[in-house]
């Protein structure tokens, strides 16, 4: 018997740094509960609110700061399964439906990794487009590709 399969609302954010347009570089941060797992932020929508709502407090949240230009977002909810090593973290799901946002830090924006009680990142980076994939966790690399290169074609980056 076949039990379908429950996914959490998520929204995730592709950061781009300040000096954008001038010098394009993506924020990642490594996750202080797995090791060496370099992600771009992200977290749960919750009840009554909307993605872009989400959105501002993930990043209060996670990163310290909304202080974001809101520059596109991709049209569509993508799906994953969450890897063996992730599994359990947010029972009783087993993955996450994401919708992804790009946005710009504004230039007098702060990152603080401790703004929250139980910080989510340890260490965050900005890294070029090439450098990106080499950084984050394996299972998030197709999704990133397929997110970025849309923004890309769009002509949003």
């Amino acid at each position: 018997m076949h039990t379908k399969k429950r996914y959490r609302p998520n929204v995730a954010a592709v950061i781009l740094s300040s000096k954008y347009p001038d010098k394009c570089e993506f924020f990642i941060a490594q996750r202080s509960d797995i090791k060496n797992a370099w992600q771009f932020p992200q977290g749960g929508i919750d009840e009554g609110e909307t993605p872009v709502e989400a959105l501002h407090r993930e990043l209060l949240e996670e990163i310290g700061s909304d202080e974001v230009e809101l520059l596109g977002e991709y049209p569509e909810w993508i799906s994953y399964d969450f890897p063996a090593v992730a599994r359990g973290k947010c029972y009783p799901f087993d993955g996450q439906t994401q919708k992804y946002f790009l946005v710009r830090l504004k230039e007098h924006a702060k990152i603080d990794l401790h703004a929250h009680t139980l910080p989510e990142f340890e260490s965050y980076t900005f890294v070029e487009y090439d450098e990106l994939f080499k950084r984050v966790t394996y299972f998030k690399r197709k999704v990133y590709k397929q997110v970025i290169d849309y923004f890309i074609k769009e002509g949003l980056i």
